[in-house]
């Protein structure tokens, strides 16, 4: 008995460690992993033991402790056989970041399972609530709840939630809820009797975001994709899409990376239309388009793409691109919605750097290459198809040259022996293929040796020859349905460049030197003057044009410096101090005279000056331009100058002008303005500026709050009206779709698995 009035005693002054095989408390995401024999701390105003029956009865600012783990509440009774607890009276249990709050709690330390009264659970990880008047831990992450609701929104009254009569869910897996109805705030807008939705990070299987718009030309649109993690190291999304005025349109998506150099993206989608264009005025105006002269009678349409890169043995690797399309409409009639042009476009070039032919284009590229680089080598093999679609659909001749294969070996220049001598080569060898006209075989080798001179700091002198050997053996040509034939040409040049620069103090704020450096450069360039009409004609190397070219050039970069940081607290005394250089001011000026053109009659020696000129003055602020100028003409032959301007809160506007003589003359602008923290609205336009035509245009508003978000585009094109959708509950997923207008925001961005985030373990 006396011990026992010490024991209370000492647990009234200060906290008393029991030393008991601890697992730890109910988590509802990631905790510490505490060892087992770390023992629970118990606080309390007043704690009492009764050892017949092993259990500690605490009151008044209770709290339980064993390193992350946190248990506070009025009353806590711990049952020392059983390893049971129960609190009541402001229950509050955290475990690392995760958050449990209630009435009242029952939990088993053992299996670490238990059941909270009128309470809410909050995991960290993906900010997600769980309220009820019940709720059970009956697994490490496993929850079932009953009358409760679930959101990812703060607040007592969240901007949505989801209510059912009995939820359960498994963190890192599923929810599901049985008469789930979904609220806007104390409104509700939809109920299900039966709702599964994800309640995780990490990639698994499940339904992702739908897809939801409508066009005039197509009517409504619905896309359901289907996620599935095969593994570690692959996935696959499953689609399904309705198109009310064409059909029901079916795709796969395949994707895998085994290293950070070997991955892949497939796809396929596949559309028993039900609606063709026959040619007829009528037809072409619903279903075609605009100055098109093949007509599109197929009601079997499909797309199939792949990129793919390989690291292979001995150092090689190797390059797959496929582009295989049913029609020549496929790629303009589905641009946008998941599985469209626009949405594979920019996958292929997010992962690969490599994106797809123009959707315009009825010629598509499919290629195979195989490389390795060694030091100063490099050899290529390459097997090039250019698919005409237009001709494989009418069955027209093709007369697209293919290349079946083609092999590069290439060595860059080195020194001969002890000489200062550099020598380096290009060869090739090719086998050129097409349906209809000239086929064969071509090889070419290009050795070329390099004299470099330099002249103390003042100048570089660089001249070099070239002796290009080609060698052809046709089929189809006007000399014989087989013929050999060679071609040998040299070429002279002469480089000779130098490099000024001076640095200037500048008494700016931030700004401490700005160096100003000037490359003059003189070249002349020589190939005499070959006939070669005789020779088979399959690409730009069969006909090498006479040159007598001497090119100036100028090139202007301005680099500033800043001013250090104030404050290099910390530093080793050792270590290099940070400046920021930052090239802000680059522009070229290049002009040519041809010699050859100034020996003829009506003599234009001189070819376009062309010039170019990159200026970013402030990190918000840019400008690029380039032109050429003919001064026979006196005028552009073409101009192109773009501009874009933002702020520290993202603003933005940006606006391109091109022009091509005789060719194109457009103007393109998009501006995104963000309203509030909250709204941001955008817009685009682009229009034909030779007959002040619109090409295309849109606008939308983006919504972003705490716990979802909404983003609606209208776009305006000159064969189509379509609106589109998407509204996002954070952690749930949600429904709509969007284009990807700005290249900054994805229909995938909200779902729990985001795709192609998978690797294969070690």
């Amino acid at each position: 008995m006396f011990l026992n009035r010490i024991l209370i005693l000492m647990l009234l002054v200060c906290s008393v460690a029991v030393a008991v095989p601890a697992p730890a408390f109910p988590d509802m995401g990631s905790i510490a992993q505490d060892s087992p024999d770390t023992p629970w701390h118990i606080a309390a105003d007043e704690i009492s033991y009764d050892k017949n029956i092993d259990q500690y009865i605490a009151r008044g600012h209770v709290t339980i402790s064993q390193e992350a783990r946190r248990l506070s509440a009025d009353f806590v009774r711990f049952d020392h056989k059983t390893m049971m607890a129960y609190a009541s009276g402001h229950v509050m249990m955290t475990a690392g970041e995760d958050v449990m709050t209630g009435n009242s709690m029952n939990v088993n330390l053992a299996s670490e399972t238990g059941t909270l009264y009128e309470g809410t659970i909050f995991i960290k990880e993906n900010h997600f609530y769980i309220r009820g008047n019940t709720l059970r831990k009956v697994g490490k992450k496993s929850y079932t709840a009953d009358s409760a609701s679930v959101s990812t929104c703060d607040g007592d009254t969240p901007d949505w939630k989801i209510t059912g009569k009995h939820i359960a869910v498994t963190i890192e897996g599923y929810g599901t809820i049985e008469h789930a109805a979904l609220w806007a705030k104390q409104m509700p807008v939809l109920y299900t009797p039966y709702m599964m939705f994800p309640a995780k990070t990490k990639r698994q299987s499940g339904f992702l975001t739908p897809e939801i718009g409508f066009s005039q030309r197509d009517g409504s649109e619905y896309s359901q994709p289907f996620y599935w993690a095969i593994n570690d190291w692959s996935d696959a999304t499953i689609y399904l899409e309705h198109i009310a005025m064409r059909g029901e349109k079916t795709g796969v998506e395949y994707r895998y990376v085994l290293d950070p150099e070997s991955k892949g993206i497939f796809m396929l989608d596949y559309l028993k239309d039900r609606q063709i264009n026959d040619g007829t005025p009528s037809s072409i105006a619903d279903w075609g388009y605009t100055g098109e002269t093949t007509p599109r009678t197929n009601t079997d349409r499909y797309w199939l793409r792949m990129k793919s890169d390989q690291t292979l043995p001995l150092g090689f690797s190797a390059k797959l691109d496929l582009d295989i399309v049913s029609d020549q409409d496929y790629l303009r009639d589905f641009q946008n919605m998941y599985l469209g042009y626009n949405d594979s476009n920019a996958n292929f070039n997010r992962y690969f750097g490599r994106g797809l032919d123009d959707y315009n284009s009825a010629v598509r590229t499919n290629r195979l290459n195989v490389s390795k680089y060694w030091s100063g080598y490099s050899l290529n093999t390459e097997a090039l198809w250019y698919d005409n679609v237009v001709a494989r659909q009418t069955g027209a001749p093709d007369s697209s040259l293919q290349q079946l294969p083609s092999l590069q070996l290439y060595g860059s220049p080195k020194f001969l022996y002890q000489t200062p001598i550099l020598v380096g080569f290009s060869s090739e060898v090719d086998n050129f293929y097409r349906q209809t006209g000239e086929t064969g075989q071509r090889a070419d080798v290009y050795p070329r040796m390099y004299y470099p001179w330099q002249y103390k700091q003042y100048f570089t002198l660089e001249p070099s020859v070239g002796v290009r050997e080609t060698a052809w053996y046709a089929g189809n040509n006007e000399n014989g349905p087989n013929a050999t034939m060679t071609r040998n040409i040299y070429d002279l040049n002469l480089d000779m460049s130098s490099e000024i620069s001076r640095v200037f103090s500048v008494d700016g704020e931030n700004i401490e030197k700005i160096k100003h450096t000037i490359v003059p450069k003189l070249s002349y360039t020589y190939i005499p003057e070959t006939s070669q009409i005789s020779y088979p004609y399959f690409d730009q190397l069969d006909r090498i044009a006479e040159q007598n070219l001497v090119t100036c050039s100028v090139t202007n970069t301005f680099t500033s410096k800043s001013r250090p940081p104030k404050n290099l607290e910390g530093r080793s005394p050792d270590a290099p101090i940070p400046y920021a250089y930052n090239e802000f001011l680059r522009f070229e000026l290049d002009q040519s005279y041809d010699i050859h053109e100034a020996q003829q009659t009506n003599p234009q020696p001189f070819l376009p000056l062309y010039g170019e000129a990159q200026f970013m003055p402030y990190k918000y602020l840019s400008f690029q331009t380039d032109a050429e100028w003919s001064y026979y003409d006196n005028a552009f032959k073409s101009r192109n100058i773009g501009a874009m301007v933002m702020d520290p809160r993202q603003d933005r506007i940006f606006t391109e002008y091109r022009y091509q003589k005789d060719s194109s003359e457009s103007v393109y602008t998009n501006l995104l303005v963000s309203l509030s923290d909250r709204l941001q609205a955008y817009t685009d336009y682009e229009m034909n500026a030779k007959d002040s035509q619109r090409i295309e245009s849109g606008v939308g508003v983006r919504y972003q709050s705490q716990c979802w978000s909404v983003d609606l585009r209208y776009m305006d094109e000159m064969s189509d009206h379509k609106f589109m959708f998407l509204i996002s509950l954070s952690g749930l997923g949600g429904f709509g779709g969007t284009d990807n207008a700005f290249g900054d925001y994805s229909g995938h961005s909200t779902v729990f698995n985001a795709p192609y985030q998978v690797i294969r373990n070690p």
